[in-house]
């Protein structure tokens, strides 16, 4: 059976792929997009749903057991309830995972039960309202709380992704250990990256070491959790605690050597690298005319070309700025 494998010049093998499905968002998050002036993409410029389904199955067919749903704002989509149903039908793939900010509604929450999906990854960088409001510059901070107590009493796996910066959550970090306590959750903390549009970043004076040793300081006797080899964050429990809290050093970039994750972004830019350029757009290819054979050797060639880590990816990148956060996917 004709069935080639992504597998970079490393011999990473990729099995994840992030599906951005909009590049729109109902929060304007300072380290993911400008406040002002941010240029969406008209319609017509991004993947129709019928388009991502078709490049997800090309994906699958090549392996990929794994799909992510990012954006922007996934759910700000309208279409987003059964897309999501259709994709979940695909031959191969074993898992749907999202990430979103967490406005999505009871409805939601129960289609998506229906259909099989899981886990979900919620935005969240404080649990103090003024500072969530600082921070996303929307005053939402109620509805996300108590959207993430719906999708725990429902039975999902709920992790909380946190970007730790400098006077913006500092003292959010011991608050959010404490949430594990009582709530099955995990909390990821995130060293801050270079991804808000602008092109004035300095490396985080939060790393994860500092992250690390703010949170050993109040609990010395953390456990150390056995992760998945492609995990990019080292997890941690707090012993007694029901859930657990993990940090990623996403700036310092050490889990790039086990990376089997693979990005389309909404207007169909294909990144094998956060931090690299994109290797082609797959929406133009598609829009072209180019049958699954010829989209699936973009693909295959993209991967083979695949830089050895982020560093090097991000000394290929010309561009000046860093583009926005919501435009790459996360």
């Amino acid at each position: 059976m004709h069935n080639p494998q992504l597998i970079d010049k490393y011999g990473r093998q990729l099995t994840y792929l992030r599906l951005s499905v909009t590049d729109r968002c109902n929060f304007r998050c300072y380290y993911c997009m400008p406040e002002e002036g941010m240029d969406f993409a008209a319609r017509q410029e991004l993947l129709s749903f019928e388009e991502l389904y078709d490049l997800s199955a090309l994906f699958c067919s090549l392996g990929i057991t794994k799909i992510r749903i990012t954006g922007g704002e996934p759910f700000v989509r309208a279409g987003i309830m059964p897309f999501l149903r259709k994709l979940s039908q695909l031959p191969g793939l074993e898992e749907i995972t999202v990430t979103s900010n967490g406005t999505l509604n009871a409805k939601q929450i129960k289609i998506l039960q229906e259909i099989g999906i899981r886990k979900i990854n919620i935005s969240l960088d404080s649990l103090d309202r003024e500072r969530f409001f600082q921070i996303t510059r929307r005053d939402s901070f109620d509805a996300v709380y108590a959207s993430i107590l719906n999708l725990l009493n429902t039975g999902f796996e709920v992790k909380l992704n946190c970007v730790v910066a400098e006077n913006k959550n500092i003292q959010d970090i011991l608050p959010f250990i404490e949430l594990t306590k009582d709530y099955p959750l995990a909390v990821r903390f995130l060293e801050e990256m270079p991804f808000n549009g602008s092109d004035s970043f300095q490396a985080p004076q939060w790393s994860h070491h500092e992250i690390y040793q703010h949170i050993a300081s109040t609990h010395p006797n953390l456990e150390k959790l056995e992760s998945e080899p492609s995990s990019t964050s080292v997890n941690y429990q707090v012993p007694g605690y029901a859930g657990s809290f993990g940090i990623i050093p996403s700036f310092s970039r050490t889990f790039c050597g086990t990376c089997n994750r693979i990005r389309l972004g909404a207007t169909g830019e294909l990144r094998t690298c956060l931090y690299g350029p994109p290797a082609t757009n797959l929406r133009d290819l598609l829009r072209a005319g180019l049958g699954s054979e010829q989209l699936e050797q973009a693909i295959v060639e993209a991967v083979a070309n695949r830089e050895k880590d982020g560093f090097a990816a991000e000394a290929s990148h010309s561009a000046a700025a860093h583009e926005s956060m919501s435009v790459l996917g996360g």
